[in-house]
């Protein structure tokens, strides 16, 4: 069967929406239509205050035209570069497609109510295990953190919804550029940046491959 996404189709700047948030759903969609298995994963890239880099798969939360949301503990390894340094990239890796989102820019937190809206909105047991797990950090053994995981759902046998650790919440990447990459033949690929100036407009621009 042809893929409708195969490299001879391209990415001109004729098919591009006015902005790069349209542009996004536009492929979201069409990533979720596929479909993909996890079309809302993506990389996200951190790095600590002297600038040593790390990087894992999360998934996206939501997203509009100020930026995209990812919930996690503040204390993990990412919460704590993504306060340290307020800086991070994402990339949407949607191989079987043939292509790629490209993000990068500055962070900020969600505030609380939000973060309180999409915690109630998590399975019960996701919300235990947001109190269980103390991400990042090592543990003697599994059985530690199954042990956690039994204190937290005894703690809150009789509360619904189970409240937001005061550790935990989300991050908003606000972008300075998203780059749509389109696969071609002889790796010749079609890479369009939405790229925001100085001036505050955004700008459009194709990268060589």
């Amino acid at each position: 069967m042809r893929n409708e996404y195969a490299a001879d189709l391209g990415l001109s700047e004729s098919d591009l929406a006015p902005d790069w948030h349209t542009q996004f759903a536009r492929w979201f969609a069409d990533a979720v239509a596929y479909p993909l298995p996890e079309p809302n994963a993506m990389v996200l890239g951190t790095a600590d205050a002297d600038g040593r880099p790390s990087g894992r798969t999360v998934l996206l939360k939501g997203y509009d035209s100020e930026g995209f949301v990812l919930y996690t503990n503040h204390d993990s390894r990412k919460g704590v570069e993504l306060t340290a340094n307020p800086w991070a990239s994402l990339v949407f890796p949607w191989f079987p497609m043939q292509r790629q989102v490209v993000v990068t820019g500055r962070v900020v937190r969600v505030d609380r109510a939000e973060t309180e809206a999409y915690f109630a909105s998590r399975p019960r047991g996701s919300q235990l295990g947001a109190w269980a797990s103390t991400q990042s950090r090592v543990i003697p053994d599994r059985a530690a953190l199954d042990a956690a995981y039994r204190a937290a759902a005894e703690r809150f046998v009789a509360v619904e919804p189970v409240p937001v650790p005061p550790h935990w919440g989300g991050f908003r990447v606000l972008p300075e550029t998203v780059e749509f990459w389109q696969g071609r033949a002889s790796r010749l690929h079609d890479r369009l940046r939405f790229r925001h100036t100085d001036g505050g407009t955004w700008v459009i621009e194709r990268l060589a491959p």
